[in-house]
């Protein structure tokens, strides 16, 4: 990566957003977006795979209009950030999560700000979540899109009966395996970047299949952690044991007519994407998955018990497989996770990327939430 890189191209962002790098924050060269006057209240924006920045344009302006500071990183591994490793054989505790929130933190006081309210979409829903189980302090209102979180893993997790979850997909009639083992696979960078269909195309399928323009987005509660329950589910989460991802969704490509009539991810947009994973690759976003699978996740164990204690609300689409790709997850964080809930809300004509589908909804929901006392 280049550390010369400029920041991304004015005519590439909704007017009232700009670029900038940020230096020295735990060891990073942060990119970020912004959006607003800098002494106004902080919005910290944390996006997901395979996202950047770039995925929050269309929220940005109006919630800057709304009287806030909005500032979305590219965070560890993605778009122009630099500083971190991106090979497959990297440490992994720099993308774990309690090192993730600490550049949450980083950026915060880098803005010159002490305190903040935090959303994350996808893994950057699990990132917000962190970091307000563990600095409510700085982080004093958390919405968490996409991706529901159920706390810190216990100090004796069942990492033995997920292991035989796996094990029993492999044994499946039509033998399946579960989206992050594969993603922690040395093989899967290369998968993507040299997808056969070529890179943006393969963008395209990806973020096609698991949006509500797919109509086989139609998620409902699992009755549990099963290897028949987990199959249920589309296979860009429960994928076909023989099949790469880039195989997975080229199943699903939009016809041309659809891409060309696309309004949430026209093709102009989306070619932002490819040409940043053209330059990056996909593994900095997949050392994540890797560092939640194999990495010191140990160090989460200390936080074993404690609820989120700051205001916190869940966004997502009503299409979304992600609410309910662990089974009970949505109950979970409502009831028990999180002590001061402010609703959950499922947004109709919404998939997983719910704030670049159905902006307008999202925003109405986050405004509510952010001035709700």
């Amino acid at each position: 990566m280049n550390e010369d890189l400029p920041p991304l191209e004015a005519a590439l962002l909704p007017a009232g957003i700009t670029s900038r790098y940020l230096p020295r924050i735990n060891g990073l060269r942060v990119h970020a977006l912004e959006a607003g006057e800098p002494g106004r209240p902080l919005l910290l924006l944390l996006h997901g795979f395979p996202e950047i920045a770039f995925s929050w344009r269309t929220v940005m302006p109006t919630l800057a209009e709304a009287g806030w500071h909005v500032v979305a990183p590219d965070q560890r591994g993605y778009g122009r950030t630099t500083g971190q490793e991106l090979c497959y054989d990297a440490d992994l505790t720099p993308f774990s999560m309690l090192n993730l929130a600490r550049d949450a933190l980083g950026l915060v006081r880098a803005l010159g700000h002490s305190r903040c309210a935090v959303v994350g979409h996808d893994f950057g829903s699990s990132v917000a979540a962190w970091c307000a189980l563990t600095r409510p302090d700085v982080f004093r209102r958390v919405a968490l899109m996409s991706a529901p979180f159920t706390g810190a893993p216990a100090i004796r997790d069942d990492a033995a009966a997920r292991l035989d979850v796996h094990a029993a997909l492999s044994a499946l009639p039509r033998p399946r395996k579960h989206y992050q083992r594969y993603y922690a696979t040395r093989p899967a960078n290369d998968d993507m970047m040299n997808a056969p269909q070529g890179l943006h195309a393969f963008l395209r399928a990806y973020y096609h299949h698991k949006s509500a323009d797919w109509p086989g987005n139609k998620p409902f509660r699992l009755e549990g952690w099963t290897a028949s329950e987990l199959a249920k589910m589309p296979t860009y989460y429960i994928m076909d044991a023989g099949e790469t991802m880039a195989q997975t969704v080229a199943h699903e490509m939009p016809a041309a007519e659809q891409v060309a009539t696309n309004r949430w991810l026209p093709e102009a947009e989306l070619e932002v994407y490819a040409a940043e994973y053209g330059r990056t690759g996909f593994q900095g976003g997949l050392n994540w998955y890797r560092a939640r699978i194999t990495g010191p996740v140990y160090l989460t164990e200390l936080y074993a018990g404690q609820r989120l204690a700051v205001p916190a609300t869940f966004i997502s689409g009503a299409a979304d497989w992600g609410i309910q790709q662990i089974p009970g997850a949505m109950e979970v964080m409502a009831s028990e996770v999180c002590a001061d809930w402010r609703g959950t809300h499922l947004i109709p004509g919404g998939g997983h990327w719910v704030q670049q589908e159905q902006p307008a909804a999202v925003i109405g929901h986050l405004l509510e939430f952010l001035q709700d006392p």
